[in-house]
């Protein structure tokens, strides 16, 4: 009798274990998260910022289309990656800019057309917002800036987004182009905008 029982005790352990064994096997791995991407850092005496490190830094950049009045700041040039088989201008960027001399920083004054600027918070930051769109030979031009109000100097963060007419291009075969995608641009952007800290 008692080699039965112990026969039919080792049966449930067998049993038992081939059943974890099978719900250890069929639970699905959750892969690792991917590492971000590489960044790099920029920091002046008023500001720094992380940008990706595909991006192109042009430190002698300034905003030029003020006549005879440059706006000073620092360029981040999306990569080529961002543009291959789109609609997307590889002359796109972001840039960081600012106005020592402005009383009021408000993002309309750091475009051209003559614009009504409107708030926008992000977190404890609160911005004056200008955007404008223009055209000319096929060619769409869209700029947004975001003045830190109260910023002292008065710095922005400008997205310059030069894009061609998806029209104008084919759209099957060799040489097709597709609509680049803006989601995924802004958010890039979005994310460098909210890496700016300014120094106290």
């Amino acid at each position: 009798m008692a080699k039965y029982i112990v026969g039919a005790i080792a049966l449930v352990l067998i049993i038992l274990a081939g059943y974890y064994a099978w719900q250890y096997e069929s639970t699905p791995v959750t892969p690792p998260p991917p590492p971000p991407p590489p960044s790099s850092t920029y920091a002046t005496s008023t500001f720094s910022i992380a940008y990706p490190s595909s991006f192109l830094l042009d430190d002698t950049y300034a905003y030029d289309q003020f006549e005879g009045k440059p706006v000073a700041g620092v360029q981040f040039m999306i990569p080529i990656s961002m543009t291959e088989g789109t609609n997307l201008s590889s002359d796109t960027y972001l840039s960081v800019e600012w106005l020592p001399r402005a009383k009021q920083c408000t993002g309309d004054i750091f475009i051209v057309p003559n614009v009504k600027p409107f708030e926008f918070a992000v977190g404890s930051t609160t911005y004056s917002v200008a955007t404008t769109t223009g055209a000319a030979a096929g060619n769409i031009y869209e700029e947004q800036v975001f003045a830190v109000e109260g910023s002292k100097p008065c710095t922005a963060v400008r997205y310059f987004i030069h894009s061609g007419n998806i029209g104008n291009y084919p759209s099957e075969g060799e040489g097709a182009v597709t609509e680049f995608n803006r989601a995924t641009l802004f958010r890039e952007f979005d994310s460098i905008r909210d890496a700016l800290v300014l120094s106290p």
